[in-house]
């Protein structure tokens, strides 16, 4: 077994509880980005909105993906995921 396989099999609990608080809590979780990046965005008085808003989308991204992980649904469970592109 080696290093990167025994690291995801000590992390594999962890991915587990953090998906199940991502879907109970993922409206808190979207709530507090916004709120962080509005303040950061007043801080820069607007300097950097395009970079904030591209964070925050991938935030939010990865929190629904983090949500949706054991199939169970959670937020943005409406969406189907993009497909892959097949192979040429």
């Amino acid at each position: 077994m080696g290093l990167m396989d025994s690291f995801k099999a000590r992390l594999a609990p962890a991915k587990g509880k953090v998906s199940g608080l991502a879907q109970q809590h993922g409206h808190k979780i979207t709530h507090g980005l916004d709120k962080a990046a509005k303040v950061v965005d007043e801080k820069t008085k607007g300097k950097y909105s395009g970079k904030i808003e591209t964070g925050t989308g991938k935030a939010k991204g990865a929190m629904d993906r983090l949500a949706r992980k054991d199939g169970t649904g959670g937020p943005g469970s409406g969406t189907t995921p993009p497909t892959a592109p097949p192979a040429s």
